[in-house]
């Protein structure tokens, strides 16, 4: 069978996350069958289940979660009566800074990239080099690293669990599934705690299950899952004419509502309007979560809070919803997913991502009837994305977002990350920080908010700082044969071959072409 190499690069950079490097023939297997290549995760469904040792549930997460933050209140509490004997005392250890810092070190980032430095070079003295003397006399004594709350740890090793399995895949197509629908129906760990301790298992819980199932399934796990709730505020939204409403004096909060339409179905301009929010805002009064002491359930859990919920039938689209429970709420969701506007706005951002800036009309026609005949069956959408033409010949313009410039420079030089904090810190510098956006719309897919120049310094930077923790360890021509072999272009090779250093010509690779677009 002829190999194709240029069809194997969109293979592996449009579909996946590009080509590991070390044995792994990743370019020769692609470009002998690449369609086969990329449909072949497809077949091992539960693949794109993350079960990992130590990874928990939503519910025992929430537990222990709401547990240390107890604990923290009541350590507060303490200390604000013993304040003043306190003031007397020595000055007290500083307090963890809030959010997440952009000035952070990008050798640093590079070092959880490179291949290992041999014992005789520690890697704690990585940056002597780039010290300046005057900096380094005398040596000022460093507080000893607090140790991480449970919260940190929690989010560090599902960041871990995510980044492995991006880096192992063969090619990466059901992972790059896997962050498209995680961004589509989108929370942010910077929203508190809770959030950032239930982001990884929000992913595994009510999206890795679904991503080669039903819509349907999909979008009732996402709206029904805690970290959903807490992330647009449903836990506060109360039916003004429920027992809840009435004695506390509260009503609706329209957050959830909203973006169920504008966001995960229908989209802007879908047919429905503010009435729709409002009222599908009062269906789903009473979806909220288990707190700390378990009144209504497991802590940490979904429930449905009758005290908490709008009484009575409820209009949205034009049609009725009578008086259900939950069920009155789980009717909505499922007309709305098999709706035409629907199928219309999901066929659109899913080929926006894979294909193009602007997606061409006819695959997008064609997604979208395969979304409406197969009652939204997302292996099938995905397998006629691969199966089109026009997935295969569009030009390679797209500029892979930072999470996948990180994870492909990571396969490339074959090294599976043992610590996340690297890649996590390279996300905030590159402006994509790991499952925090800025806003429930996700972050962008297009060139125009990946392709900016600041942010491309940014990447050069970080390509340089990688090359040159190589040195002569790797051959940047080696590389480029296993990133594309013949579909190279004339300009990338001679500029890999001319550079002057090995380090320069792997920085340059990195920022090639070839390995920045899909």
């Amino acid at each position: 069978m002829a190999r194709d190499s240029q069809a194997a690069l969109v293979a592996l950079n449009r579909f996946g996350f590009g080509a590991r490097g070390g044995a792994s023939g990743d370019l020769v297997n692609a470009a002998s069958d690449p369609r086969g290549f990329v449909k072949a995760e497809m077949s091992r469904p539960n693949g794109v289940l993350l079960e990992v040792p130590g990874l928990r549930s939503t519910a025992a997460l929430g537990k222990a979660v709401f547990d240390y933050q107890f604990e923290i209140q009541q350590g507060r509490g303490a200390a604000a009566k013993s304040a003043p004997a306190a003031a007397t005392e020595g000055p007290q250890p500083p307090v963890e800074a809030k959010g997440q810092r952009r000035n952070l070190s990008l050798n640093s980032i590079a070092m959880d990239m490179a291949p290992k430095e041999p014992p005789a070079k520690p890697q704690e003295n990585a940056n002597a080099s780039m010290t300046p003397p005057e900096t380094m006399q005398p040596a000022a004594p460093r507080p000893p690293p607090q140790p991480l709350n449970i919260i940190q740890k929690t989010f560090r090793a599902e960041a871990l669990a995510r980044l492995q399995r991006a880096v192992i895949a063969d090619c990466g197509f059901t992972e790059r599934l896997v962050v498209f629908w995680s961004n589509h129906f989108c929370i942010s760990a910077n929203k508190g705690g809770v959030a950032r301790m239930w982001a990884g298992s929000f992913e595994r819980e009510a999206i890795r299950p679904f991503v080669l199932g039903r819509f349907a399934d999909m979008l009732k796990a996402v709206e029904q899952h805690p970290a959903m709730l807490f992330f647009l505020d449903n836990q506060q939204s109360l039916g003004p004419d429920s027992r809840a409403g009435k004695n506390r004096n509260r009503g609706l909060n329209e957050n959830l509502a909203r973006e169920i339409l504008e966001l995960h179905t229908l989209g802007v301009g879908g047919g429905y309007s503010q009435d729709d929010v409002t009222s599908l805002a009062r269906i789903i009064t009473g979806w909220t979560y288990a707190g700390r002491q378990g009144q209504l359930g497991a802590p940490g859990s979904f429930v449905f809070n009758a005290n908490a919920h709008q009484p009575g039938a409820h209009a949205v689209m034009g049609k009725i919803y009578d008086a259900n429970g939950v069920a009155q709420g789980e009717a909505v969701l499922a007309d709305l997913a098999r709706h035409p506007s629907t199928a219309k706005f999901i066929a659109t951002k899913f080929v926006r991502h894979f294909v193009a800036d602007d997606p061409p009309p006819a695959l997008v026609a064609r997604l979208a009837d395969v979304f409406g005949k197969t009652d939204g069956d997302l292996k099938a959408l995905a397998t006629a994305l691969v199966d089109s033409d026009e997935a295969w010949k569009a030009p390679l313009t797209k500029v892979r977002s930072p999470y996948e410039f990180l994870v492909a420079s990571g396969r490339l030089l074959a090294q599976i990350p043992g610590d996340p904090g690297r890649y996590l810190n390279g996300l905030n510098v590159l402006g994509q920080p790991l499952w925090a956006p800025a806003g429930p719309n996700g972050f962008p897919d297009s060139n125009a908010a990946w392709a900016a120049p600041e942010g491309m310094k940014l990447r050069l930077d970080i390509s340089a700082q990688i090359a040159s923790r190589l040195a002569d360890t790797i051959d940047p021509r080696d590389l480029l044969e296993l990133v594309a072999a013949d579909a190279a272009s004339i300009e990338t090779r001679r500029t890999v071959e001319r550079a002057e250093s090995r380090q320069q010509a792997l920085a340059l690779l990195l920022m090639s072409p070839e390995f920045q677009r899909r």
